[in-house]
């Protein structure tokens, strides 16, 4: 009988676990990003701007919202590092790629290093959102602009762009499409498939 409600209550109020790299070049500005989810999300847990560091390897952040759990795998973006983001492309249920949209000298290697991991097999059907970050700063490029220099490299997965500075909390709705897009993929059926077989060995 225990068994039984504990079931149903797994099934009523339990949440879905989501795992979402967050990928990009180096000062791409993907450390205040989460630190700022977390400031919204964890109710000024984060780490203010002035205290983030260039991350070298992995930084995780977890938080919830109102529908689900979500570990976020903020992987450092030095030519040297992105070595490593393959060995999390498998477990990964989305994708949040930032671009600094303020400084066009990097536009190339963001557009070079995307393609990259949106081919990638192990990323396949995988929801991506690319977020235009830094609008903040003069000069910076908004969704639209960004969509029109990376059109031709995106394929037929979920995506969507989004403009924010890192300094506010327009990120949030971002991660509202993510989650969204995550509850009703194929490529999360899959994952929970496996997770599922895995913990019956």
């Amino acid at each position: 009988m225990f068994s039984l409600f504990y079931g149903l209550w797994k099934y009523v109020f339990a949440k879905d676990e989501f795992r979402v790299l967050i990928l990009g070049v180096d000062r791409a500005g993907k450390t205040t990003l989460l630190e700022k989810l977390k400031s919204i999300y964890l109710k000024g847990e984060g780490l203010p701007p002035d205290r983030v560091v260039p991350t070298v390897g992995l930084n995780i952040g977890r938080i919830e919202d109102a529908k689900a759990k979500l570990v976020f795998w903020d992987l450092g973006g030095q030519v040297s590092l992105r070595t490593i983001w393959e060995k999390y492309y498998e477990e990964a249920h989305a994708i949040m790629y930032v671009i600094d949209a303020a400084t066009a000298s990097s536009f190339e290697d963001s557009k070079s290093a995307l393609e990259k991991v949106i081919r990638h097999e192990h990323l396949r059907g995988a929801p991506l959102l690319i977020v235009a970050n830094k609008q903040d700063l003069p000069g910076a490029i908004d969704e639209e602009e960004l969509a029109k220099f990376l059109h031709k490299e995106l394929d037929e997965r979920p995506y969507t762009f989004q403009a924010v500075s890192a300094y506010d909390g327009g990120i949030k709705s971002g991660i509202d499409w993510l989650v969204e897009q995550m509850e009703k993929s194929k490529r999360t059926e899959t994952l929970q498939a496996r997770a599922g077989v895995a913990g019956q060995i």
